[in-house]
């Protein structure tokens, strides 16, 4: 499969040149593509920074309903989740976090309409009636600021209108699955205010089967819905407001169970654990004794059926006034966040390890930003400030080894483990920022960037560590510190020629330092953990060649990554568990290769390629010597493409034809880089075709996703003291149809 999708391309890009003598008296050229990276709308070319940008379009076609879609299709993006609808772990170039718990921050930074979503618990909200989406590689610690050494991702949704619009989209596809969309919109006042709501309901029957109850697992169900009105008073005035809301009722994910201690010594590998030969045999057992050997991999024995319930609720105001030279940009945010998630955490049909996670969020947050807004001026600026109010409160419980309590007069004991054990904690942040960034034409083809930023996360903590419901307390503690850096930018950009730029840039980017979140049974777990950082230096290539058919965009970096927060397990009083410490620092160094060429006028091909070496320096955890391995979630080779095709048609209107693919090589989903936590190189091909009418107004078609059904792990939580791993899979192999309308 891999050889034939290289071949394909190269024999795409090959037929380029061919393609270009038949077309040279056409008007074919790749489209415009405008970001907004630097708060300001420009052309991707002309911006000195690693981004990729997808259409609303073409998100809706890969079948994108939430930022987990996003994986692999930018060069060096990695996304996955080992829960339902809630923590992301976004990885840019290696640089991200694995911690789940609601009170950390991943280092990539999530934006959407300009407003920051810092909490984990409202990262996975559906996507649905967008504009564009960006992914910004490379710490963006000027104008994005705090927790963004990993990059940031630019979520902007479409806008509402003065002219009327209607649409609306339906999906069927396998497992019972349904995708259903809308917007409408228009003027209210003309020119004055236009108004568009959005919704979207996605539901399925699951992927999943469990022989306990017969019953299917892993069932989506989610709905959300977004109002906006843009108000223009005057020329000089314009203001959006958006309220948004998000219900997700669908199941907790159910991974896969895979014992691990050995039952006899043939089944014993070095490690001490069973080796791969003997997985799913009655060699290996979990610590109850259990193991599954039927090898199909969506099925398995959960005595309890887990719910993943979240809601969200969100509200904005992005204003923005024309003051002549110069423009005053105030972006207002409010949210919520609601967790109650009850998950059968051991995979198998006894009661060794069930969580309940119960978290709550509230989110404030004002940006105020004077820009010049004059595009031929030679010195563009920026100057900002920020302020966010966050609340974070988590009263989740692991009940551990419930079917042991007979065996103990008081039904519990803490010395075994056995107990139902709790983490109350509040934790109150109060970030201030301070921003500013100027770019300056020095001569007609050398401009020249500075940035700098000043960031201080004022923090306290309050905690309490119990058993069996707060009769027992284990430990309390109450914290209070700030966390401050300076983070910036230094660049150059020369234009060599109208359509070719190169540019040379310095970042430092911070994540905040913090408390663990997580259950902790001594005072040296919550320590403060410190702000990492990160020293980021680039140079790159944006160009626009063979008369602007082929966009060929290159970039190469180095990071100098320090005071990593590594989220690693530890052994506490027999229990496996999770810590978050400045445990290691790291080099990360690559280079990234984007292509878009438009080969005929009804064929166009999109390309990335990324190549990454990311390994950790000095690490040493648990007495285990970590140095040298690889990060978590970093592949040495990424590459994705698509290719779009459309065919005009005698009678009227187009066939239109879709084929995406990517390819992900080796990665780890552990520090200690063990095969056993690891998933060796995919490949995941999608395919579209439909057709759409002469007016644009009605398409239809069929769809295959995951096409080839390759079914690999996308997140493993390893339980070593219960003898387990527990294995998130893909999805399997979806296909469907669809129908869309627009007015």
């Amino acid at each position: 499969m891999r050889s034939i999708l290289f071949a394909g391309c190269a024999a795409l890009a090959l037929s380029t040149g061919s393609a270009v003598a038949q077309e040279s008296a056409e008007a074919v050229s790749v489209d415009e593509v405008v970001v907004t990276a630097q708060k300001r709308s420009e052309n991707l070319q002309d911006v000195p920074v690693s981004v990729t940008a997808f259409s609303g379009q073409s998100l809706t076609d890969r079948g994108v309903t939430n930022v987990i879609g996003l994986n692999n299709l930018a060069p060096g993006l990695r996304v996955s989740s080992g829960d339902a609808a809630a923590n992301p772990k976004i990885f840019i170039r290696g640089v991200g976090l694995s911690d789940f718990n609601p009170n950390s921050s991943s280092g990539v930074g999530i934006y959407v309409d300009g407003v920051y979503v810092s909490s984990p618990l409202a990262q996975m909200a559906g996507f649905f009636d967008i504009g564009q989406i960006e992914i910004l590689r490379g710490p963006q610690g000027t104008l994005y600021g705090r927790n963004t050494n990993g990059g940031a991702v630019n979520v902007t949704t479409r806008r509402p209108t003065q002219a009327f619009t209607a649409e609306a989209a339906a999906e069927y596809a396998t497992y019972d699955a349904v995708n259903l969309t809308g917007a409408v919109g228009g003027g209210v006042i003309p020119g004055v205010l236009a108004v568009r709501a959005a919704g979207q309901l996605v539901d399925d029957g699951g992927y999943a089967y469990n022989r306990v109850t017969g019953n299917d697992l892993n069932e989506t169900r989610y709905w959300a819905l977004r109002l906006s009105a843009l108000y223009t008073p005057t020329e000089t005035i314009e203001a959006l407001f958006q309220v948004n809301r998000f219900a997700n009722r669908g199941d907790a994910t159910q991974p896969q169970h895979r014992a691990l201690f050995p039952l006899t010594p043939g089944a014993t590998g070095s490690d001490g654990f069973c080796t791969p030969a003997f997985y799913g045999t009655a060699q290996c057992s979990d610590a109850f004794g259990y193991v599954d050997t039927d090898g199909e991999d969506r099925a398995l024995d959960a005595n309890s059926e887990g719910k993943d319930k979240i809601d969200l609720f969100g509200a904005s105001a992005h204003i923005t006034w024309e003051l002549g030279p110069v423009s005053l940009v105030s972006v207002t945010a409010w949210s919520w966040a609601h967790r109650n998630a009850f998950e059968n955490t051991d995979a198998n049909p006894y009661q060794m390890l069930e969580i309940n996670y119960l978290a709550r969020q509230r989110q404030f947050t004002q940006e105020l930003r004077m820009q010049s807004n004059d595009p031929d001026a030679r010195l563009k600026w920026v100057l900002g400030a920020y302020y966010m109010d966050e609340t974070v409160k988590d009263a989740s419980t692991q009940d551990v080894l419930r079917d042991l309590r007979p065996f103990f007069p008081d039904g519990f004991s803490l010395a075994d483990s056995v107990a139902a054990f709790s983490y109350p904690y509040t934790q109150s942040t109060k970030s201030y920022a301070a921003f500013g960034q100027a770019d300056y034409q020095v001569t007609d083809r050398l401009t020249a960037t500075v940035g700098l930023r000043y960031s201080a996360d004022d923090k306290s903590f309050d905690y309490r560590s119990q058993a069996e419901g707060g009769l027992i307390v284990l430990l309390t503690s109450q914290q209070d510190k700030t966390f401050s850096a300076w983070s910036g930018r230094l660049g150059l950009r020369y234009e060599v020629s109208d359509d070719v730029g190169v540019y040379a840039t310095y970042n430092r980017g911070f994540k905040s330092g913090g408390f663990f979140g997580g259950l902790a049974t001594t005072p040296e777990e919550l320590i403060p953990y410190d702000n990492e950082t990160l020293d980021a230096f680039e140079i790159g290539l944006k160009s626009e060649l063979l008369e602007r058919r082929l966009r060929l965009n290159l970039s190469a970096f180095y990071y100098d990554y320090q005071d990593q927060q590594v989220f690693a397990q530890a052994l506490r009083n027999g229990l496996t568990v999770l810590v978050l410490d400045n445990a290691a620092n790291s080099e990360v160094y690559g280079a990234e290769i984007e292509a878009t060429a438009k080969i005929t006028r009804n064929l166009s091909i999109d390309a990335g390629l990324a190549l990454l070496d990311a390994t950790y320096g000095e690490y040493v955890s648990q007495g285990d010597d970590f140095s040298g391995n690889r990060l978590p979630q970093s592949p040495k080779l990424t590459f994705n493409m698509a290719a779009n095709y459309s065919h005009p048609l005698p009678a009227g209107g187009e066939l239109l034809g879709t084929v995406d693919a990517a390819y992900s090589s080796k990665v780890y989903f552990d520090n200690s880089n063990a095969d056993r936590l690891s998933q060796d190189g995919v490949w995941v091909v999608g395919a579209q075709a439909g057709w759409r009418s002469t007016d644009g107004r009605i398409e239809a078609g069929v769809f295959a996703r995951n096409l080839f059904d390759e079914t690999y792990v996308v997140s493993i939580s390893n339980i070593d003291s219960l003898g387990e791993d527990l294995l998130s899979l893909n999805r399997p192999r979806s296909l469907g149809a669809f129908l869309r309308y627009r007015y």
